[in-house]
């Protein structure tokens, strides 16, 4: 059985990919996600865990926020990074733009699902939201328009509704079409 291990910047991605792995992966995949207290953390803990991790079978996918960042560059340096620590060991590196709470506004009426209340769906055609990956604060625009939303537990409740296959962030699906090859035996 092949593991797959997460390496997050922290708990609300563990919460909400806990949830939507298991609607994702084949079988035969085994997964674990590993949280951190932020980027720093996780950055720092990256080649230690590439180099230790004891299971042979092992592959990493890093999930890291952009924020700021140049999307391409911080890929780019996160993929040296796992290269350097350990070559032979299969390493995926995917950026959220902006932030994981992006992912969320790429399909509102998952979002609508998990706050019934919140009525979020005409969202979607406003030129502000129309492009998920460029909304500038996700988390904060979430909380705007839900104002219960919690990271967290906002993780926690949407994931199960969040459509894995037809959602508007294209880092989202950058994610999932990655982590599904991925998934597939190594030549």
């Amino acid at each position: 059985m092949t593991q797959l291990v997460f390496l997050l910047e922290e708990l609300s991605a563990k919460e909400f990919l806990d949830r939507l792995l298991p609607r994702l992966l084949p079988d035969g995949i085994d997964f674990l996600t590993i949280p951190h207290r932020g980027k720093h953390d996780l950055v720092k803990s990256i080649p230690i865990k590439l180099k230790a991790w004891q299971r042979q079978d092992a592959r990493f996918v890093i999930l890291h926020d952009q924020d700021s960042n140049d999307c391409l560059t911080l890929k780019q340096r996160l993929s040296s990074l796992c290269q350097r620590a350990a070559p032979h060991r299969p390493a995926l590196v995917r950026i959220s733009c902006r932030e994981l709470e992006a992912w969320y506004w790429g399909d509102l009426a998952g979002v609508e699902k998990a706050y019934p209340n919140s009525r979020l769906t005409y969202l979607a055609s406003k030129a502000t939201y129309r492009h998920p990956d460029t909304v500038g604060h996700p988390a904060d625009e979430i909380k705007k328009h839900v104002p219960e939303f919690e990271k967290v537990s906002g993780a926690r409740k949407i994931a199960p509704h969040l459509s894995i296959n037809q959602n508007r962030s294209a880092s989202f699906n950058a994610f999932i079409s990655g982590v599904r090859k991925f998934c597939q035996p190594q030549l």
